[in-house]
C-alpha cells in the first residue's frame, strides 16, 4: 500500500500513478543535448540575446568601488536597470561575475538586495540583508576583490516589477484579508511590505500567462539573465572567457538556469538552492518559486542534472544544513547526483559541494569561500580547477555532511 503523503491525503497514490505513466527524474547527462532540451522546456530563447539601447545614466566611486548606472531594453516591458561595479582605479580588463539577486519574497527591490549603488544601501533592506547576507552587499565586495560585477533587475523585480495597479483585484482582496502576514516592521515600510505580499500572489498569475504565451517564468527570467551575461562578456573592460555567475536561493536558481540554457560561463556558484525533486514531496513545494519547477523538466531529468548540464564547466554548490526549504536527505542526494554527473564526464574535481550549519543564508563565511573559489577559477591564467583541488568536490569540503 502506498505510504500516505500529508500534502496529498487520499491522493497519495497519485505519485505512484505518475511514475507508472512515465519515468520521473531520469538521468540527464551533461552536454549539448541536455542543454538543448532545457532551452526547449524553458520556451523563451532568442537567436540574438543582447541588450537593446544600452544607456549609461551615471558613474560614481564610493568605498573603493567604481560604479556605472546602466539601463537597457530586452524588447518588452520597462527598461532593465543595472549596476556595473569594479575596483576603483582598475585600468585593465577584469574577470567578470553576473551577481544574481534572490527571490526572497521581496520583489520591490532587485539588485539593491545584494549591491550598493551611488547612494549607499537602499532603505528598508537592513533586516533582510542581516538575515540572508550577513549584512553585506556582497556584489560590492566582489568588485573590491578585483571583479567586474554586473547586478541587474530581472523580470518581476525592481525596475522590472509589475505596478500594483496592474495586479488583479482578487489578489488585492486576498492580501488585505491576510494583512497580518505582511505587517511592516520598523525596517520595511508599509509600501514595500504591501508590494511584496501582493507580488507573491501575483507570481501565480504570471506563470499562467507564461503558459498561455508558450513559455515559463523560468524561461523569461533565464532569457533576461542571458541578455545580461552577454552584455558583460561583450564589454571591453571584461575578460570574456572569465565570466561566472553567483546567486543565493532564487539567485542560485537563476545561476543554474543561466548555465544550463547555454550561457558560456567559466564558473557557476549556486547557494541555498539544491535538492532532488523527489525529496521535496511532502516537505516544501508551496514555498518555492515557479522558477524552480520549469514545466515538464521532471520528465527529462532532476534539478541536479539541470545544474550539471554545463559540465565539465566548474560548479560550486553551497548547502545550508538547517535550511527549512529542503531536507538534509534531499541536499545530500543532490550532492551525490552532481558528483555522479561530473564523474560521468571525467572531471569530478570541477564540482565542489560545501556544507554549512545554519538556516537559509549566504553569510560572510560562505561569501569568503565563494570568493576564493571564484578567484581560483576566473583569475587570469589557465582555465579550470586548480590542480591541487582535483577531487575535492566529491567530499563536500566544508562543514558537516
Amino acid at each position: 500500500m502506498t505510504a500516505p503523503f500529508q500534502h496529498l491525503g487520499p491522493f497519495s497514490d497519485w505519485v505512484a500513478a505518475a511514475r507508472e505513466r512515465r519515468s520521473l527524474y531520469p538521468v540527464a547527462a551533461p552536454g549539448e543535448e541536455t542543454r538543448q532540451r532545457v532551452r526547449e522546456i524553458l520556451g523563451f530563447v532568442g537567436e540574438a540575446e543582447h541588450p537593446q539601447d544600452v544607456r549609461v545614466a551615471g558613474r560614481w566611486e564610493r568605498d573603493g568601488v567604481a560604479g556605472e548606472a546602466l539601463s537597457w531594453s530586452v524588447g518588452y516591458g520597462p527598461r532593465t536597470e543595472a549596476w556595473l561595479l569594479k575596483p576603483g582605479g582598475a585600468d585593465t580588463p577584469l574577470p567578470g561575475v553576473v551577481a544574481l539577486h534572490d527571490h526572497g519574497g521581496f520583489k520591490f527591490y532587485g539588485k539593491e538586495k545584494i549591491a550598493d549603488g551611488p547612494d549607499g544601501p537602499a532603505p528598508g533592506l537592513a533586516a533582510f540583508r542581516a538575515r540572508y547576507y550577513g549584512g553585506r552587499a556582497y556584489a560590492n565586495d566582489l568588485a573590491r576583490a578585483g571583479f567586474a560585477v554586473l547586478v541587474h533587475d530581472t523580470f518581476l523585480w525592481g525596475s522590472r516589477r509589475f505596478p500594483l495597479a496592474t495586479m488583479p483585484e482578487q489578489i488585492h482582496a486576498l492580501v488585505a484579508a491576510s494583512r497580518a502576514l505582511w505587517t511592516p516592521t520598523d525596517d520595511t515600510p508599509e509600501e514595500i511590505a504591501a508590494y511584496n505580499a501582493t507580488a507573491g500572489h501575483h507570481e501565480h498569475w504570471v506563470e499562467k500567462y507564461c503558459a498561455l504565451l508558450g513559455t515559463t517564468l523560468a524561461g523569461v527570467v533565464g532569457h533576461e539573465d542571458r541578455v545580461a551575461a552577454n552584455y558583460l562578456r561583450a564589454r571591453s573592460d571584461v575578460l570574456p572567457d572569465r565570466v561566472g555567475a553567483l546567486g543565493l536561493s532564487g539567485g542560485g536558481n537563476r545561476a543554474a538556469l543561466l548555465a544550463a540554457s547555454g550561457a558560456p560561463l567559466a564558473a557557476t556558484v549556486i547557494v541555498g538552492l539544491m535538492s532532488t525533486y523527489a525529496h521535496l514531496l511532502d516537505h516544501n513545494v508551496g514555498g518555492h518559486t515557479w522558477m524552480f519547477f520549469p514545466h515538464g523538466w521532471a520528465r527529462h531529468g532532476d534539478w541536479p542534472d539541470l545544474a550539471a548540464a554545463a559540465a565539465p564547466a566548474p560548479l560550486l554548490v553551497q548547502y545550508d544544513l538547517d535550511d527549512n526549504l529542503f531536507t538534509v536527505e534531499g541536499m545530500r542526494a543532490a550532492h551525490d547526483r552532481l558528483v555522479a554527473r561530473y564523474r560521468d564526464v571525467g572531471t569530478l574535481g570541477a564540482y565542489e559541494g560545501q556544507f554549512y550549519p545554519g538556516p537559509h543564508k549566504f553569510d560572510r563565511v560562505m561569501q569568503a569561500a565563494a570568493l576564493a573559489w571564484l578567484t581560483d577559477r576566473l583569475a587570469p591564467g589557465p582555465p579550470g580547477a586548480p590542480p591541487d583541488q582535483e577531487g575535492r568536490g566529491a567530499k563536500g569540503s566544508i562543514g558537516n555532511r
